[in-house]
Order: structure tokens, then C-alpha cells, then sequence
């Protein structure tokens, strides 16, 4: 019995592992990350005081 739930468990995380993946690959194919860096860039001025 708990090998079938440590097996059902490793599916579950391999397909958010794949999802993630997925996702974070449709981000970047859409210039999300230019914006979220400049962001945080903006957000760290900020924080020290100098933006």
C-alpha cells in the first residue's frame, strides 16, 4: 500500500515539475522576465533609498 502512494507521489511531482517548467517557459517566451527584473531592480532602489 505505500509503495502505490509513494508512486502516485512521485507522478504528482513530476507533473507540477512539468508544469512549472511549462509555465515558467511560456513567461519567458512573452518578456515577462525583462519586466519582473525591472522590477526588482526598482524595488531594491527603493528599499536602500536611493530610487
Amino acid at each position: 500500500m505505500t509503495e502505490l502512494i509513494r508512486s502516485k507521489k512521485v507522478v504528482f511531482q513530476a507533473a507540477l515539475l512539468i508544469c512549472g517548467t511549462a509555465m515558467l517557459c511560456y513567461g519567458v517566451c512573452r518578456g515577462e522576465a525583462d519586466t519582473v527584473l525591472s522590477k526588482a531592480i526598482r524595488l531594491c532602489l527603493e528599499c536602500v533609498g536611493i530610487g
